[in-house]
């Protein structure tokens, strides 16, 4: 742990006690790293009956385990915990691409406002993503404090509370939702979301049957709206007879055409809304903060701009092993 970072969580509390004061305090919290650090800190600068986590439950894009975890979380944190339901809105927004930034503003973020009314909503926007990358700590009643903070040193912050999160989907440091899984258009829930929705749910249940350890694990469907190509991305790869598993489980889907393993660096072919296409800095920020991530190898991407006025974002329709 180095100095700087007990320098900024000391410095974290200081400023939840100022901005927040006596007003209640209401946090956005999925379960995954961000949001259980922000209730870590706030724990730490505020009374715990000021505080409130609030989780919004998107169905079944939500992993089965997503609300056992978020249960045993506010638990050990000794804080309240409301559930909000939502799924629809959800599947409006992501039928005109991927959007997960709109989807925490829009849904997400709304759902806790209407649920705090005039309380202070705290979120774990960080310089992780595009929201983060605002800079804008506090806006409309939304307060970030971990915004000038990368994944390396939220992380941190969690070993200085010798925190465990317990692993929601494909690893311990994200959040429980399926729907970011599906990296084009879903035009047809029962086909294109679904899925995404029986394919991550088939890995995860598998991997932690053998207990298998890993960094990175999903389905990532990809492919024309007219086909389901399901990517699976472990890192690091298990045995074979594993692997044999998924693959079998998944061909008895009948949304799924083509599964494939990541074992190799890819190159993905994506189509691209025009405004997206024409910036350089939002397609790099796509390829490198949106997606490799979560992909077990490198990727490329060859881009094609897209005509089809109802994609609002960007589609993966194939790709090529390198």
């Amino acid at each position: 742990m180095s100095r700087n970072i007990n320098d900024t969580i000391n410095n974290i509390k200081e400023e939840i006690k100022q901005i927040v004061g006596n007003q209640p305090l209401y946090i956005a919290f999925s379960g995954g790293m961000d949001s259980t650090v922000v209730a870590l800190l706030a724990r730490d600068a505020l009374p715990n009956d000021q505080i409130t986590l609030v989780n919004v439950c998107f169905g079944a894009y939500s992993y089965s385990k997503a609300i056992e975890a978020v249960l045993l979380l506010s638990k050990e944190l000794k804080l309240k915990l409301n559930f909000i339901s939502s799924n629809n809105e959800q599947e409006i927004i992501m039928y005109h691409g991927p959007n997960c930034n709109q989807c925490t503003r829009e849904v997400k973020i709304r759902k806790v406002k209407e649920f705090a009314h005039n309380g202070i909503i705290a979120s774990g926007a960080n310089m992780s993503d595009s929201w983060g990358k605002t800079g804008i700590k506090f806006m409309d009643g939304i307060y970030s404090p971990l915004i000038n903070l990368n994944k390396n040193e939220i992380k941190e912050i969690l070993n200085f509370y010798n925190f465990t999160i317990p692993k929601i989907g494909e690893n311990s440091i994200r959040e429980g939702c399926k729907f970011k899984h599906l990296l084009k258009m879903a035009v047809n829930s029962q086909y294109h979301s679904r899925s995404a929705v029986i394919a991550n749910e088939v890995l995860i249940d598998i991997l932690d049957f053998y207990d298998i350890k890993r960094e990175i694990a999903n389905v990532k469907i990809i492919g024309p709206l007219s086909q389901n190509i399901a990517l699976i991305n472990i890192r690091p790869l298990p045995e074979n007879y594993i692997i044999n598993e998924v693959v079998y489980n998944l061909e008895k889907e009948k949304s799924i055409d083509k599964i494939d393993v990541v074992d190799r660096p890819l190159k993905l072919k994506i189509l691209a809304n025009p405004g997206i296409y024409n910036n350089e800095e939002s397609r790099h920020w796509i390829l490198n903060g949106r997606l490799a991530p979560e992909f077990a190898m490198p990727l490329t991407a060859e881009w094609k701009k897209s005509s089809n006025q109802k994609l609002w974002t960007f589609s993966v329709y194939g790709y090529e092993k390198i």
